[in-house]
């Protein structure tokens, strides 16, 4: 799994944790507005974290998410960025 595939799942389960919805309570939302998604075929595009963009849109919509806060990914990635200083290697 992609780490931004798991940022995109950890981001809809505590959108829906915040609301107090389950992924049980998402398939009869999902339902109610024309999707026909069982609890199992949830559980597995949740589990992925590789659900497409309308997908996540949708389920934030029907749990009533107008407003997201969007973790500062280019600081993550900067942490794990090679050091500007050159290695220093032991003369022999």
């Amino acid at each position: 799994m992609s780490n931004w595939d798991d940022k995109a799942k950890r981001l809809l389960k505590s959108e829906m944790v915040k609301r107090g919805y389950t992924n049980t309570d998402l398939v009869g939302l999902l339902n109610e507005i024309g999707l026909e998604e069982t609890k199992a075929s949830i559980d597995s595009k949740i589990s992925r974290g590789s659900f497409s963009a309308t997908f996540l849109l949708q389920c934030l919509a029907v749990i009533g998410c107008h407003k997201l806060e969007i973790e500062d990914y280019e600081n993550q990635l900067l942490m794990v960025a090679e050091p500007n200083e050159p290695y220093k290697t032991s003369k022999k």
